[in-house]
């Protein structure tokens, strides 16, 4: 038995287009590939756990065992692919407003939050800031706005609304929209400072998600006394349901040095991360040049991470869904996943079978602790 996983998502970054990738009209994406040959830079360390094998079909010497997940779920976000990692199948997707949110719902939040809305429309964060940015300054109002995904984002600034009367206001819209007809996955917060022309969103954002539909391997393993330390947007995904420790971060670095931080610690259980910039910054703004350099970055820690691993570590490194930055417009791509085993014992470098759903990951963390209710992978990675 491991006594410490660390399971890490690079969020985004899928390896090819899934087998219905037709029916999300994602036919031909690869987000890692895509990326990556956008630049001329070099990537040993990912290269050697497998991430050129399963996204391009090479044949590279590996130091893991390697595979691909497939995503039985209907949706390719956020919120479906780590509730799926960890045992909950999202059948009916989250709702979606591609057309702005209904009159009635805009009301109801102008009327809790004593606060006029503005935007209400699909945008890019940044571009709504960029602007609305002045006016919401002037005015103090609200900006909304949605994207592709099942969200409702409230971008205001930190010096015109406080971030504690935003965060409340977000609260008081989740509890809003958890009736049907606007029961969308997240309420987010997005708070930005600066002036127009050099606006910036701050790390305070905060997500408001719905509660798991049932049971989760997080809280499998909570109830049994094992730590569930989450980093990142983790716990704000779960909703803080089956987490022991929420660490936040602000970006991707900061993310991987709180991992290599809490590799320091003793502790028994699962230590969950994601690392958000490649979705956020990159995949949803077609940035091919900046997704790619934020993979380098990740391929350059590989190594501290694999060095501060105990011969009773597993390591496992994901996705949750694709966002191919050379891809039209602006949305998540359906891919395959990839997943990534490494352990210092391994005894045989390999590519095993695809994971016919990505709840074999979590599935396989319940294995090791003895507390699988469905059969993981335990045996095929050891």
């Amino acid at each position: 038995m491991f006594k410490r996983i660390f399971l890490i998502v690079l969020d985004s970054v899928g390896i090819g287009a899934a087998h219905d990738a037709e029916k999300f009209d994602d036919v031909g994406t690869n987000t890692f590939m895509h990326a990556v040959e956008s630049t001329n830079l070099e990537f040993p360390n990912l290269r050697k756990l497998g991430f050129f094998n399963l996204a391009n079909n090479e044949k590279n010497e590996t130091i893991s065992i390697y595979t691909k997940g497939i995503e039985v779920s209907n949706g390719k976000d956020t919120l479906t692919g780590h509730l799926e990692m960890m045992g909950v199948i999202t059948s009916k997707p989250f709702k979606t407003f591609l057309n702005g949110f209904p009159k009635e719902l805009i009301d109801e939040i102008e009327k809790l939050s004593g606060r006029k809305v503005i935007g209400n429309c699909v945008a890019s964060g940044t571009e709504i800031i960029k602007e609305l940015g002045d006016r919401q300054i002037e005015t103090g109002e609200l900006i909304i706005y949605t994207s592709a995904d099942s969200v409702l984002q409230i971008a205001a600034h930190e010096e015109v609304i406080p971030l504690d009367e935003l965060y409340d206001i977000c609260k008081k819209v989740r509890e809003l929209t958890l009736k049907d007809e606007w029961k969308v996955g997240r309420i987010i917060a997005r708070p930005y400072i600066g002036t127009n022309g050099n606006f910036e969103r701050t790390p305070n954002r905060h997500d408001y998600a719905l509660d798991p539909a049932h049971e989760t391997v997080l809280d499998i393993l909570k109830n049994n006394n094992y730590d569930v330390i989450s980093i990142g947007k983790i716990a704000d995904v779960f909703n803080n349901c089956g987490i022991t420790k929420s660490i936040k971060t602000k970006d991707n670095l900061d993310g991987i040095n709180k991992i290599l931080e809490e590799m320091d610690n003793n502790f028994k259980g699962l230590c969950f991360a994601n690392l958000n910039d490649y979705d956020s910054k990159y995949g949803h703004r077609r940035n091919p040049i900046g997704y790619a350099e934020a993979l380098k970055e990740f391929d350059n820690y590989v190594p501290n991470i694999i060095e501060k691993l105990n011969d009773d570590d597993l390591l496992i490194i994901t996705a949750d869904h694709g966002n191919d930055p050379t891809y039209k417009g602006t949305d998540h791509t359906r891919e395959n996943i990839p997943v990534v085993f490494y352990h210092n014992n391994i005894k045989e470098s390999k590519k095993i079978a695809d994971l016919e759903s990505f709840a074999k990951i979590g599935y396989t963390v319940l294995e090791n602790f003895n507390l699988d209710k469905n059969k993981g992978i335990l045996e095929e990675i050891k």
